[in-house]
Formats: structure tokens, sequence, C-alpha cells
């Protein structure tokens, strides 16, 4: 009896560190990573680890994001640069551990709890945005008055707050249960999260976000729910243009891709310029390198032997492409094993008997996967964290805890 009492304990205090770490993901890296490290002694220190293996193992995602760490291990053998392949490393140390350990801990009946604690550091960042934008509070950290991110750069930002904005649309789109006060709510807060996506500059934000309502579009199909149908195809042009005319951010950034594209150079001076020719040196350096990639350390020196051809182009550490970096680092069994992660994910969603696991569990690779195409979003603390605490328990075998 007093180990069930100690058991049931334990439970109560890992699910309010989720939901604490559900808030503080978005919001700051040291309170999150502060969490996590409880969190993670707790886990080594209260035993029960053949359950927790037992868990593990019986998971193919879980077993994928082990392997996919393990490659960046292994890849440090035919590294020169020992420095830089150990940093790249601890970066990717959540799919080693943390993802593993957070799954044994996440149960169903939590969810609520994680996505509600999720939302709310949305809407706090949110209100920070406006605050800067329309001048009651100065630009502070990160922030300016043409991009106000306060926490995060626009780059991380954006991608995260589509997710919000999936979240709360879906709800407002499928959830039947919902009270007509929420629903209101939850519409004025999809219209104020909408917003503010167009006042920020996350250029592969704004088109996740438009990818987002595709997939929304799509599943609305799939549950024959035509109204929802019928009121994303007009929101999706109306957005647009709404945007394209009323956001000088957005304006900018669309006429400046366009402009990007059409004048593209090796010696491009924009940031779209420069990373087609990121993309299209590495994709040099994978050719001489297929099989097994350069080493987990090694892109930046040998990226910058063929750099030194491309005139007026600035050196990287990074292609700003998850998968040309993945491939360029570990050859084609690190860019499978990446792929791997996401297909399993799409595989097991398929499986949940819940709508929103369901179709949140497969919209989440799907706009990772094309959102990695600008930038290796699973190497940056923030994208990375969201990406492995939802994967924690989108992807459970869904067993009654």
């Amino acid at each position: 009896m007093y180990n069930l009492i100690k058991k049931n304990n334990l439970n109560q205090i890992y699910q309010y560190l989720l939901i604490v770490l559900a808030f503080l993901a978005p919001l700051t890296v040291f309170g999150a990573n502060l969490v996590i490290v409880v969190i993670c002694l707790i886990w080594l220190l209260s035993g029960e680890y053949k359950s927790k293996y037992n868990k593990i193992i019986s998971n193919p995602l879980m077993l994928a994001s082990i392997i996919f760490f393990s490659l960046h291990v292994l890849g440090l053998f035919w590294s020169e640069d020992l420095e830089w392949g150990l940093h790249i490393v601890h970066k990717m140390w959540y799919f080693l551990l943390l993802l593993p350990l957070l799954y044994t801990l996440t149960q169903r009946n939590y969810i609520k709890y994680y996505i509600i604690s999720f939302l709310m550091a949305i809407i706090f960042t949110e209100i920070i945005s406006y605050l800067i934008w329309f001048g009651f509070i100065p630009p502070f950290y990160k922030a300016t008055l043409w991009d106000p991110t306060p926490f995060m750069s626009h780059i991380s930002y954006n991608p995260i707050l589509c997710i919000a904005i999936y979240i709360v649309c879906h709800q407002i789109l499928f959830n039947l249960k919902l009270s007509q006060l929420t629903r209101y709510f939850y519409s004025f807060l999809s219209v104020t999260m909408i917003i503010n996506m167009f006042i920020t500059g996350g250029r592969a934000g704004h088109i996740m976000f438009f990818a987002m309502l595709g997939i929304l579009f799509i599943q609305s199909l799939i549950s024959k729910q035509y109204k929802a149908v019928f009121l994303i195809a007009i929101l999706i042009p109306s957005v647009f243009f709404t945007a394209y005319q009323a956001s000088d951010t957005f304006n900018t950034r669309v006429k400046d891709t366009v402009t990007s594209i059409k004048m593209y150079a090796p010696n491009s001076a924009t940031a779209l310029g420069h990373r087609i020719t990121y993309g299209l040196n590495t994709i040099k350096l994978i050719k001489k390198n297929l099989i097994f990639g350069v080493g987990t350390g090694d892109f930046p020196q040998e990226y910058a032997k063929i750099h030194n051809h491309t005139a007026g182009s600035p050196n990287t550490t990074n292609p700003h492409n998850m998968y040309l970096l993945v491939q360029a680092q570990l050859g084609i069994f690190g860019l499978l094993s990446l792929l791997s992660i996401f297909y399993y994910q799409i595989k097991i969603s398929f499986k949940s008997d819940n709508k929103f696991l369901r179709d949140f569990g497969i919209t989440l690779p799907l706009l990772f996967l094309l959102v990695m195409l600008s930038d290796s979003y699973l190497l940056g603390h923030y994208t990375s964290l969201i990406f492995v605490f939802f994967s924690s328990f989108l992807y459970k075998n869904f067993e009654k805890n």
C-alpha cells in the first residue's frame, strides 16, 4: 500500500512538472532546461528500470529516435573536428534521453492540461508581442518594433505559433463538445494569433501556416465537415491577400522572396540567396561523401573548402536545411534514420482512436518535414523541444495508465 501511494505521488509530481514544462518550453531556455533536469534526475533515481525499458523498446518511434542520436555519436569516429562534433551531439541529446524519458511519463488523461499550458504560454507571448508592436512597452531581448518576438527569434517563433493556431482551429472545427463560450474564445484567439503571425518576420512560419490550413482543409474533407471545408477555402486566399495588403512585414517578405529567386546568383546579397548557395554547395559536398558523410563534426571545415570557390557568399556551419545537413554529416544512413522518425510518427497516428491525436499526430511531422527545408529546426532549442515534447504523447501506444 505504501509503495502504491508513493508511486501515485511520484506520478503526480511528474505530471505537474510536465505541465510546467509545456508552459516554459516556448518562453525560456533556462527555465525549461531546469525543469528537464529535475524530471531527468527523478526519473533516473526512481527505479523501475525494466518497466521503463520495456515501454521504450515497444515503440518503434523511440527506437528510431535513439538510432538517430547514436548515428551522430558513431559519426564522431570519422570526424577530425571532435569539438564541433561533440557540440552537435550535445544538441541532439533530446533524441537519446528526453524523448524516450518523457514518453514513459506522459499520460493520456493529462494531455489536455499539457495543451492548455502550452497555449497559455503562447497567449502570454502574443500579448507581449502586441504590447511591443503598439508601442506600449519598449522592445527587449530578441524583439524589435518591426519584428516583435521577445523570447526567441522569428525563425523559431512563427513555426511554434503555427502549431498553436492548428490546435485552436482544430478544436473550433472538430470538437463538438466545446462549449459555445469556449468556441467564441478560441475563435477570437485564432484571429489574434493569425494577425500576430503576419506582424512578425518568420518567412518559413508563413509558409508553414498556409500549409497547415491546407492540411486542415484535407482533414475537413476526410471528416465530411463541409462547412469547415468551405470556411478554410475562403480563409486561405483571404488571409493571404489581407496580410499582403495590410502587413508591411509580410508584403516585404513576399516581394523579397520573388526577387531573390528571380535574381539569384552565387554572390546574391540576400538571406534567401545565401541559403540557395549554401544548399548548392552542400550538394557538391554530399556527392563526394554520399554513403557515410563527412562525419558529425566536419561539416564546417569541409564546407569551407567548397565555399572558397563561391565569390561573395558568406561561410556557414549550417546549410539551413535539415536534410542536407544530416546527409552531409552522416550520409545516406543518417538521412534515412531522420526520415524514419517521421515515418513512424505518421504510421502510429493512423492507429489512434482519438481524432485530435490522430490529426495532430499526422500534422506535426508534415509541418516539420516542410519547414526543415528552410532551416535545421531539430537543432534549435525551442523548436526541437516542442517537437520532442508533443511527440512524447502524440505517439504513445495509447495504453490506459
